[in-house]
């Protein structure tokens, strides 16, 4: 297969690791950054840092008009319809957070919430007090052995109780790529609302947040080769309206009196505060990455390198692999017999390979495959195949070592 080879561009990944070169394969924790969005920090914190809205002198114009185009670059990279549609958050999390607690003021006793048994924590414990402070009931859809969405179950749990559904695109435990459309038409036709997590999914897959009719979609920055502390919330005009706001203080009031405070229109009404300016702006840098290389291209190259790192696992005595869907993203976990996951993800440091070991902040997904931890190796657009052959060669010494 034909590519250009990006690693020009992320000079990190000439990092020598104990005399070897370093071979970086933990993008589902957090991407390596593109040359340009580092490039694009430093200029704003040395030539452009200044607060922004409001201000009437030229930093703060210029600061002000960059980070709406980065709006703008986000609402064009998705397909929302207005830029007020996409709120600026700290993260995945963090969006995931503001939208629970505005449930949390609207959701009543005898209401629903429906999630799955493969999410990420962060789509589980802030409904869990959504729920507890409400008295909704969280439902779960349970996964296969295959590390799939139950559908048939889904379609038993879900009714006209049923207010929301949060459901993540793309495990980033199991690599699954879940049905969403389907997900999403029966919701709707049930009345609920739907929230996908997309932080596995918008660098990996494209995503057309109006063709999909989704109502709140989210993802972070720093998984889409951008920085950290950067969150997007999409959501549709109207919902967003409706909903109260998330936190209170500057940016986020249209008027404030001792008698009563009104609020900003959107995006304003949900971004209290001072923002991560510089990041924002940066990452606007990274879209046009993604945009230019086309997401489309990046996962044909990630798909390739899923089924060449596949095969070569499974030629390997004594391995598991935890999620087996055929719809998978680049993201493969799995167990080594009688060998602890930490240790081995030690041995491979040594040589050099960045792996992640653990629960990957999915302890459902592991109790239901009845593990403590997987190691995971999870690939990006400048990841190779000649990095995987290093990678399985290293392993087979861990093994040998451990064994």
């Amino acid at each position: 297969m034909k590519m250009i080879d990006p690693k020009k561009s992320f000079p990190i990944l000439d990092t020598i690791v104990n005399e070897n070169k370093l071979v970086y394969f933990d993008n589902a924790a957090t991407t390596q950054k593109h040359h340009s969005v580092v490039d694009e920090i430093t200029k704003f914190y040395n030539k452009e840092n200044s607060n922004i809205h409001r201000g009437v002198h030229y930093l703060s114009q210029l600061s002000t008009k960059k980070f709406e185009e980065s709006r703008a670059a986000v609402r064009n990279f998705i397909n929302a319809k207005h830029n007020h549609e996409i709120i600026f958050t700290k993260g995945t999390t963090d969006s995931i957070n503001l939208l629970a607690s505005c449930y949390s003021k609207i959701l009543k006793s005898g209401d629903e919430i429906i999630i799955s048994e493969m999410e990420h924590h962060s789509n589980i414990v802030p409904w869990q007090m959504c729920c507890e402070n409400t008295g909704a009931k969280l439902k779960i859809i349970p996964i296969t052995e295959l590390g799939e969405l139950d559908l048939n179950e889904f379609k038993n749990l879900v009714s006209s109780k049923t207010k929301l559904v949060s459901i993540t695109h793309i495990s980033n435990s199991l690599g699954t790529i879940n049905p969403i459309e389907k997900i999403i038409n029966l919701s709707h036709e049930n009345g609920a609302k739907v929230l996908i997590d997309g932080a596995q999914a918008a660098a990996h897959v494209n995503v057309d947040v109006q063709d999909l009719n989704v109502d709140y979609y989210c993802f972070s920055a720093h998984k889409l080769y951008g920085p950290t502390g950067v969150g997007v919330l999409y959501g549709k005009e109207d919902l967003l309206n409706y909903l109260p706001p998330y936190q209170g203080g500057g940016e986020m009031i249209q008027e404030v009196t001792f008698e009563k405070t009104t609020y900003a229109c959107l995006p304003h009404k949900f971004e209290a505060g001072t923002p991560n300016i510089g990041g924002v702006i940066a990452f606007k840098k990274a879209i046009d990455f993604l945009t230019e290389t086309k997401v489309e291209t990046m996962k044909e190259h990630e798909d390739h390198l899923l089924n060449y790192a596949t095969e070569s696992l499974n030629n390997i005595n004594g391995i598991r692999i935890i999620g087996t869907s055929k719809k998978k993203s680049a993201i493969i976990s799995f167990t080594v017999e009688n060998i602890h996951h930490y240790d081995l993800g030690l041995i491979l440091d040594k040589m050099g390979v960045a792996i992640r070991t653990g629960h990957h902040c999915t302890q459902p997904v592991m109790k239901k495959f009845n593990i403590a931890g997987t190691s995971r190796v999870s690939f990006a657009y400048y990841n190779t195949t000649e990095e995987i052959d290093y990678f399985i060669l290293a392993l087979k010494k861990a093994i040998k070592m451990l064994s």
